[in-house]
């Protein structure tokens, strides 16, 4: 039997169509369910700091957007589970630097309470490239809200605005690049890093690299990190060297 994958977001609509194509081109083996948390990673914090002892799967079955999704499923029907939140630094009653790093500590393990994956600043960053941008150095503020949805409506490639378009080759030159830049943020080299970065050592250099500096992020989409993370350098290798 394929094992089933429980992969928890932030949001329905956006991220619920990077999954699908992720699945379609990069997961057909396996069953994915797809949930939502619908608030954000400062909220998910609360709950948790609030009850030590909650358990991710329980607290999901009990939000009403996913009340009929997981109606007949138990924790043990899954064998991972992986969570998609916006690092979302502009919402000054909320935003808490501190807690980002507590609620990495904690969602680390994807067979236990989950393992967590951010954007920066959001779920939008994967499509936030065109020939004119130097994605290397490509970052934005990241306290305050500059409206980033419609800046990468401006400034993306048309042809990664439309998700459900998205082929096999269009996520093979995605996952590069986000990758190659996650491995500059934490080792200041633009390539395609061949051990595994843990999300709280790209928050760490985040933090000392851009928000304690000037106050931005660099753009990181979490999708292409977690793809790297599932399959691990080897694989991961093969499958970016396949092209349609």
């Amino acid at each position: 039997m394929p094992s089933k994958i429980l992969f928890v977001f932030e949001g329905e609509t956006l991220e619920n169509q990077i999954a699908n194509s992720l699945r379609i081109h990069f997961f057909s083996e396996n069953v994915i369910i797809q949930s939502s948390y619908c608030a954000d990673i400062y909220q998910l914090y609360k709950e948790i700091s609030d009850d030590t002892d909650l358990d991710t799967f329980v607290l999901l079955k009990e939000i009403p957007q996913n009340k009929k999704l997981l109606a007949n499923y138990h924790r043990d029907d899954f064998a991972e589970i992986y969570m998609f939140f916006d690092y979302d630094g502009h919402d000054k009653y909320k935003a808490d630097d501190d807690k980002v790093k507590s609620v990495l500590n904690f969602f680390n393990d994807e067979t236990g309470s989950g393992k967590l994956f951010i954007s920066y600043p959001m779920v939008e960053a994967l499509k936030h490239y065109s020939d004119t941008i130097d994605f290397k150095n490509l970052k934005v503020k990241a306290k305050e809200n500059i409206g980033y949805k419609n800046l990468v409506n401006i400034e993306a490639l048309n042809t990664l605005k439309q998700i459900k378009k998205y082929t096999k080759n269009t996520w093979i030159q995605l996952i590069g690049l986000h990758l190659s830049k996650m491995n500059q943020i934490v080792n200041d080299d633009f390539s395609i890093p061949q051990e595994l970065i843990p999300q709280n050592e790209v928050f760490q250099n985040q933090l000392e690299k851009f928000i304690q500096i000037d106050k931005t992020v660099a753009v990181l989409s979490s999708f292409p990190v977690f793809v790297f993370d599932y399959y691990g350098f080897e694989r991961l290798n093969k499958i970016l060297a396949t092209q349609e």
